[in-house]
């Protein structure tokens, strides 16, 4: 729906329009417009009733931008939507200030997820993407000094690697961990009480901000058959408010409610993913059933089957208990063989790749097709596997590194095929190839970035 007359320019009323052609608006006609050299009110363009800054919606866009992202329902691009960035970002802040904007419907896609099955993902349109990246711009300082320092999702100067370092070490800290699955949080969120948690961090400055967020979660989806789909709970993933829109309810849902109910229990939750400790198997039960009961009354519950208590087995824990392993974030924390400083050997409770993570880096290296693209150099296969690698290396090795090798290695395998495919004296021969492989990153050990943490190792 668009606003009459949003998106043209205030055009001042001449003396004498006011009230029609032949109606008491002429000049010097009795309740007319006086013959005045001054400007008249109806001269001044009406101010919007939203004050939103046009820079906002200039940093928006690099944002957008910055991200990339497919197209939406109006299969514009990012480059199409530059092609008038002018008129496109006047259009978004006119309407936004003056309170016609309406967002268009979201693109459903759905994708694999890591343990089988689907998961919907909302595309927006370009626009779209600008518009909520204003708003969340605008409310982001509003709710993040609220923010609990357990909560390391989608917030500035907070990653996944900082929850999965706090996790390990209260892992060994604390004897239990409760690993909370939450059952389609994107898809169930009720849009009633997370416009009442928006409204309530909302001065008089900000209303238009819950104005829109209301839009932006009733705005229907449209499936791969153009149908439209109406919403009443979620709030797609892939949106770029709805971290935030999520952050906010679950700090009110979750967070506050967990420093209020259990001030003494220590949780990590990136986003909808939250791990919670205890000192005993009894907390442990107490706590994961007040939890249920808590999520039940926001309208949100619990992957029963994918919900677990842990036992952080080591040395010092050595009870019957299990299951002794859980996933956060993409590592798999474990009880496992650990070398000690003095290189002395214990069983300690720590995290490394997950076996769902090395499956999608080994599904990503299949789709490269290295070895067909042999009119290829090596360094252009280097220049296109290498941001993804450093990205793999930086992330997955922080902890225990070595198990990201066999994964890291598998590019390598394709390498010596493409040398196979690529000349005729390596046809037929793998370990000939293998070995000039070999000659190549003694000369140039920085070709690659897997051959910088993981030496090449025949089979």
């Amino acid at each position: 729906m668009r606003g009459a007359g949003a998106d043209r320019p205030v055009v001042a009323r001449k003396p004498g329009n006011a009230g029609g052609a032949k109606g008491t608006g002429h000049p010097g006609e009795s309740g007319g417009q006086p013959a005045s050299a001054e400007r008249s009110r109806t001269d001044e363009p009406r101010p919007k009733p939203f004050v939103i800054d046009k820079w906002a919606v200039w940093e928006a866009y690099r944002r957008v931008k910055a991200n990339r992202g497919a197209a939406g329902v109006d299969e514009q691009s990012v480059q199409d939507f530059e092609a008038d960035l002018k008129g496109n970002l006047y259009k978004i802040w006119n309407r936004m200030s003056s309170g016609t904007y309406f967002p268009p419907p979201v693109k459903a896609v759905a994708i694999p997820k890591g343990a089988g099955g689907t998961r919907m993902l909302g595309v927006p349109t370009v626009a779209d993407r600008v518009a909520q990246t204003v708003a969340a711009m605008a409310l982001e300082p509003v709710v993040e000094p609220v923010f609990y320092p357990d909560s390391y999702g989608y917030r500035p100067g907070r990653s996944a690697l900082d929850a999965v370092r706090v996790c390990r070490q209260r892992c060994w800290e604390s004897d239990w961990v409760i690993d909370l699955d939450l059952k389609s949080f994107f898809d169930t969120l009720p849009h009633d009480l997370l416009l009442r948690a928006v409204e309530h961090h909302l001065d008089h400055d900000r209303r238009w901000l819950l104005l829109y967020v209301q839009r932006w979660l009733t705005a229907p989806l449209q499936d791969e058959d153009g149908r439209l789909v109406a919403r009443d709970r979620g709030s797609p993933q892939g949106s770029a408010i709805s971290p935030l829109l999520a952050n906010i309810f679950l700090h009110h849902a979750f967070d506050a409610w967990m420093a209020r109910t259990f001030p003494d229990i220590r949780f990590e939750r990136y986003c909808d993913d939250v791990v919670v400790h205890a000192k005993t198997e009894r907390q442990a039960r107490e706590v994961l059933a007040a939890v249920i009961a808590r999520l039940a009354e926001c309208g949100l519950e619990l992957n029963e089957t994918k919900t677990v208590l842990v036992y952080c087995k080591d040395d010092r824990r050595r009870g019957p208990y299990g299951p002794n392993r859980f996933d956060f974030l993409g590592y798999t924390f474990r009880t496992r063989s650990v070398k000690g400083r003095a290189g002395s050997l214990f069983v300690g409770f720590t995290p490394a790749v997950s076996d769902d993570a090395g499956k999608r880096m080994r599904r990503r290296i299949r789709r490269w097709r290295l070895h067909l693209r042999t009119n290829w150099t090596l360094d252009d296969l280097a220049r296109m596997v290498n941001p993804v690698t450093r990205g793999w290396i930086h992330y997955y090795g922080r902890y225990r590194r070595s198990q990201l090798y066999p994964t890291l290695r598998r590019i390598d395998e394709y390498l010596v095929r493409w040398l196979m495919h690529k000349y005729k004296r390596f046809k037929g021969s793998s370990g000939r190839a293998y070995a000039f492989l070999v000659t190549i990153k003694e000369r140039q050990p920085a070709l690659f970035a897997h051959w910088q943490v993981a030496a090449l190792t025949a089979g």
